[in-house]
């Protein structure tokens, strides 16, 4: 299961992630944010050793969204070695996703079972 990530931890719990982090910001309501969400469950299974996904309410914390001048919903960012990297394209189906993750996580063959 995706865990909650909220504007007050989300400085120490990027910095203290050894693996990289995947943010959704999202909020209820959204349909498109709802389906993404499934996607990422996809994504998380396979990828749970090696990817922490995390998700943000907009309608209950502010202050990061606006920091990432988080525009429309559903977003995906990407954060590695403590640092912002990228925006991961919005809506997508699982193979989309990891394919965008390639460049920060480690290629099937080469991950431990």
């Amino acid at each position: 299961m995706i865990q909650k990530i909220e504007d007050r931890e989300f400085d120490r719990r990027i910095a203290e992630a050894s693996v990289p982090v995947l943010i959704e910001f999202w909020q209820p309501g959204c349909r498109h944010c709802q389906v993404l969400l499934h996607e990422l469950e996809l994504v998380h299974n396979e990828l749970m050793d090696h990817l922490i996904i995390l998700k943000m309410n907009v309608q209950e914390n502010h202050l990061i969204p606006a920091d990432f001048e988080i525009q429309s919903l559903p977003a995906l960012a990407l954060f590695h070695t403590g640092e912002f990297q990228t925006f991961i394209g919005g809506i997508g189906k699982k193979k989309e996703i990891l394919e965008q993750l390639e460049p920060w996580i480690p290629p099937r063959d080469q991950r431990p079972n």
